[in-house]
């Protein structure tokens, strides 16, 4: 089955551009860049050869081609310690003028089924509580994600559904996990950071279809 996907791409900083032009360079439009900040312990800081927290989170949709992932794997390094990590969402549908434009006649290639090893959890929070997210996620077997800052709109409604007022000021924590490990680390996120706690934490998760970029830490798990 082909379609297209969100390819979300997470770097050090100061490669977002370097990354960017090499997805424009593959005919890919619309390429998005937000800076975001790491939450790995030093440890897997250690494992990962990396030295700063600091990131750049990429966003761009394309044709699903585990070629093109393949591609930027040995093009961007990724399976060096340190480079990165790139994961692809699948989309289940886009208006006909943004699928011309953001696919630029890309064909998906054929793939045959396979099974899905990693989800991509997503916790929306409240800034300044990303540690009580994360300690809830590790305590489930996460190892670390990565911090997006964020503003909220109609937040006032969070009342209605919670019975709590939500802070407007929010932090998005992208958790990559094996897909085995989703329901555990969701739940621990729930009941340790969920909406009635300091945090107010919103959690869901979204399947991976392709990725690269994690044969360092899956290997030492």
């Amino acid at each position: 089955m082909g379609g297209a996907v969100l390819m979300i791409t997470i770097t050090d900083r100061s490669r977002g551009e370097e990354f960017a032009n090499w997805y424009q360079k593959q005919g890919i439009p619309l390429v998005m860049t937000t800076l975001g900040n790491g939450t790995a312990t030093t440890e897997i800081l250690n494992l990962l050869g990396l030295e700063a927290t600091e990131k750049a989170v990429l966003f761009c949709v394309a044709a699903r081609s585990p070629r093109l992932v393949r591609r930027a794997a040995k093009d961007l390094w990724l399976d060096v310690p340190g480079r990165g990590v790139l994961m692809t969402v699948p989309i289940s549908s886009m208006g006909v003028a943004a699928k011309e434009y953001l696919l630029q006649g890309q064909e998906a290639e054929e793939i045959m089924e396979s099974k899905q090893t990693h989800e991509l959890v997503v916790a929306i929070a409240k800034q300044g509580h990303t540690d009580q997210v994360m300690n809830a996620a590790r305590s489930a077997g996460a190892t670390g994600g990565t911090v997006v800052h964020a503003k909220g709109a109609g937040t006032d409604l969070a009342k209605k559904f919670f019975g709590v007022s939500i802070a407007t000021e929010r932090e998005l924590v992208f958790i990559l996990v094996k897909a085995e490990n989703r329901k555990d680390i969701m739940k621990a996120i729930i009941a340790q950071a969920g909406v009635k706690t300091e945090a107010e934490a919103m959690v869901f998760s979204m399947p991976v279809s392709d990725i690269a970029g994690l044969r360092q830490l899956d290997a030492e798990e």
